[in-house]
């Protein structure tokens, strides 16, 4: 493990800054969950693809057909429970047919809903972050150093359960207490879903929003961000989501 001074490419200027930030956020504490079980859930997420349990069950009419334990990795630097291990898995490996009551056991298992969401955007920007270099043609960057400290488990008073199997937060529920994530990266429903944990959803677009696009440049076809036009990036993103099933 090791920290990330510098990307093997030279990247563009404000991507290569979130590419470092996004790296450095996965070990730090986070609203629910240390540095080091961070560091391990994207240790997990890294290594799920090659779980035999995750092939079986994907190949399977239904996941639930299939029994047996994850191939675990074997270095984390913390034991993640084995609900945690199932939930990475199942975000890498076979996300379009999760299902509520799929979460709901999980849930019972031993994991908060709070830890629930802020393991959906640790593993989402870990897989953004190797994603990349896989595109780039670079060997994945070895993860980070897990930082000490606690987390801070404060919960959004405004979170209310009415938009997804979670609880949410809306623009008419948020406080002022609660971090500006919608003041940051807009208010649709993609913003929406993991602001139970508004700290993982800020982590998330910071580097979201390089690699595609600010919610501002989305819909101004009369500028072009990138070195490839609106028409390619949605060309992309619109295959992409196809092919994993995407419901978005």
């Amino acid at each position: 493990m090791s920290e990330l001074t510098s990307h093997p490419l030279a990247l563009r200027a404000t991507l290569s800054d979130a590419v470092k930030v996004a790296h450095c956020r996965i070990a730090a504490p986070g609203t629910w969950l240390s540095g080091a079980t961070r560091v391990a859930i994207a240790a997990e997420t890294r290594h799920a693809t090659q779980c035999r349990l995750c092939r079986q069950r994907k190949n399977a009419l239904s996941p639930s057909a299939v029994d047996g334990e994850h191939d675990r990795y074997g270095d984390s630097p913390c034991e993640l429970s084995p609900t945690m291990v199932d939930v990475v898995h199942r975000l890498v490996t076979d996300t379009a047919r999760l299902t509520e009551k799929w979460l709901s056991e999980r849930l019972a298992g031993g994991i908060s809903e709070e830890e629930y969401v802020e393991i959906i955007g640790v593993v989402a920007t870990q897989v953004g972050l190797d994603t990349l270099n896989h595109a780039l043609g670079v060997e994945p960057v070895p993860l980070p150093v897990p930082q000490a400290g606690a987390p801070s488990q404060k919960r959004p008073s405004g979170a209310r359960k009415d938009l997804a199997w979670v609880a949410t937060l809306s623009p008419e529920t948020i406080e002022a207490s609660d971090p500006p994530i919608f003041a940051r990266h807009g208010s649709v429903n993609i913003h929406r879903a993991i602001s139970l944990v508004p700290q993982e959803a800020i982590n998330f677009f910071d580097l979201d929003v390089e690699l595609y696009l600010k919610d501002s440049e989305i819909r101004d076809f009369d500028n072009e961000y990138r070195e490839i036009s609106h028409a390619q990036i949605e060309l992309l993103a619109g295959r992409t989501s196809f092919l994993n099933g995407c419901y978005y």
